[in-house]
């Protein structure tokens, strides 16, 4: 589909998608989203990327819902009742389904947060499974103060990422918080100085597109289910499965040539 309200770019095994509302701080009504959602559904198809980039234009990362589209789902009772799974089987794109696809997404997705992270935009980042942030850039969780909770599975993902007390703290202060506060209580990977903000997330993502993709891909699915996993043996009865499995590749095969060779691999997703 032709974006309007998002570019997407690919390049050397990295796609980059950029929230593209500046005039607005990227905030979301039902046709961005969607756009949004159609572009994750496109890198997650293509083979010849391996991670993916979500960015914003302008000065904001972005700032949640638009006020005029919010405006109308207090008018549209049926729209607010929508769940996940109903916009996933009506095959409908929203900061729901986006915030699902990116967590099922066999490719590692990284939040380069280039300015105010408010409400949904915040939800978004935190879907991400790596936040690398601007030392001009904010967190926000303002949903109380608008009176609603925090959503794009916000509630789900932040105790998970900084601990119960200190997610109910900013939850329900409503607070905003800068890069160095994000950094410090985990909710980011690394502050960078701002205008080294892409070059900075584009270097960490060459680095992990270099590794086998199938293997990334299958690292990240363990790691967020060994998150959930209560029992540690079940857990490792998964881990030798995905083993046996990745040591049928051909990039398991590069990976003990290159070593015995002395150089570095170069693996094809084989």
């Amino acid at each position: 589909m032709p974006y309007n309200a998002v570019i997407l770019e690919k390049n050397d095994m990295l796609a980059t998608i950029t929230l593209n509302k500046p005039d607005v701080n990227n905030a979301f009504d039902l046709p961005m989203m969607e756009e949004v959602d159609d572009a994750i559904n496109d890198v997650s198809r293509d083979t010849d990327v391996r991670v993916v980039i979500i960015t914003g234009a302008g000065k904001a990362f972005c700032t949640g819902g638009d006020v005029t589209y919010l405006q109308t789902l207090i008018e549209d009772r049926a729209c607010i009742a929508r769940t996940v799974i109903g916009d996933v089987v009506r095959r409908t794109g929203t900061m729901l389904t986006v915030s699902l696809k990116i967590r099922n997404m066999m490719k590692p997705v990284i939040a380069a947060v280039n300015g105010i992270a408010a409400g949904g935009g915040m939800g978004l980042a935190l879907a991400c499974d790596m936040r690398i942030m601007s030392d001009k850039a904010r967190f926000s969780t303002i949903f109380i103060k608008r009176g609603v909770i925090p959503d794009c599975a916000a509630t789900y993902n932040l105790p998970r990422l900084v601990g119960m007390a200190k997610a109910c703290e900013l939850v329900l202060r409503g607070n905003i918080i800068d890069a160095a506060e994000a950094e410090r209580i985990g909710l980011i990977n690394r502050i960078v100085p701002h205008d080294e903000l892409m070059d900075a997330t584009r270097e960490l993502a060459a680095e992990i597109a270099k590794n086998p993709p199938i293997a990334v891909g299958l690292a990240k699915a363990s790691l967020y289910k060994g998150m959930l996993e209560t029992d540690m043996g079940s857990q490792m009865d998964y881990e030798a499965y995905i083993q046996n499995a990745l040591m049928a590749t051909e990039d398991f095969q590069e990976g003990i040539n290159s070593f015995l060779e002395k150089r570095e691999p170069v693996f094809k997703g084989k």
